[in-house]
């Protein structure tokens, strides 16, 4: 694997994760520390994560030196995409919410707006802020955990859906290629319940902030044509009008 293609990997790691070590990220990558902390200073050079001494990791009370976080510089576009997803949902509606940044700031407004609603998502931070508010049936089909994405992959974690029918599928993605019209991912054990919950789902919603435009992937889980919708940030008339050419409505 090329150090560029290995930075991209690990910036839509931190992008899912919020925060990872040093340690964590040589031992995915089969790779030193010191090369880890090299890519990490790359990437921090570039504006796509921080880096942070004696910070606190994911899990409460462990505190490891050489952590990096996400600079979330992207934020508001963030927001203003899960608004929109916001939009979209009815009260007693069934939807799914795929691993995706977005959608736990979508959890948050489903959380905040007391709508009565059932939610199925492999997510775990998905599914934590989207619960909050007390008032959403959730469920979390299983299948194998994955300390990366902090939630369930691979085959069993497809075959858990076979239950279910999606009113809506919320779903995320670490690349567009709007030209081929691939929907792309970076983990062969992420496609399974991906492709599942489309399947099952009446309606289906890329979550696409424009800079995934710019990013590829390593595997794809779907096609465009898949897709109902696809939400963007901001208009950005070449990216978007791909999307459009490509038969998709664009929020």
């Amino acid at each position: 694997m090329y150090s560029s293609e290995r930075q991209d990997e690990i910036a839509h790691i931190i992008d899912l994760e919020g925060r990872v070590t040093v340690a964590e990220l040589a031992r995915k990558f089969a790779v030193t520390e010191d090369c880890i902390r090299k890519d990490l200073r790359q990437l921090v050079a570039k504006g796509r994560c921080r880096k942070v001494y004696g910070g606190a990791t994911r899990v409460e009370g462990e505190v490891n030196r050489n952590v990096a976080e996400r600079v979330d510089t992207l934020r508001p576009e963030k927001q203003a995409i899960a608004e929109k997803a916001m939009g979209l949902i009815c009260p007693r509606q069934t939807i799914y919410l795929d691993f995706s940044s977005i959608n736990i700031l979508l959890g948050e407004m489903i959380a905040a707006s007391r709508m009565s609603l059932t939610i199925v998502s492999n997510s775990v931070d998905v599914m934590r802020a989207a619960c909050r508010g007390g008032s959403v049936r959730a469920f979390c089909p299983g299948g194998t955990y994955s300390v990366e994405y902090n939630g369930f992959v691979g085959p069993l974690a497809a075959h858990a859906l076979d239950a279910y029918r999606f009113d809506a599928a919320f779903m995320g993605a670490v690349g567009v290629d709007a030209q081929d019209g691939d929907v792309l991912t970076l983990d062969l054990d992420d496609v399974p319940a991906k492709q599942a919950a489309i399947e099952r789902a009446s309606q289906c919603v890329l979550l696409c902030g424009t800079d995934k435009l710019r990013r590829s992937g390593t595997y794809r889980y779907a096609t465009l044509d898949d897709f109902d919708i696809a939400i963007c940030d901001e208009d950005r008339p070449g990216a978007v009008a791909s999307l459009r050419n490509a038969g998709v409505t664009v929020l």
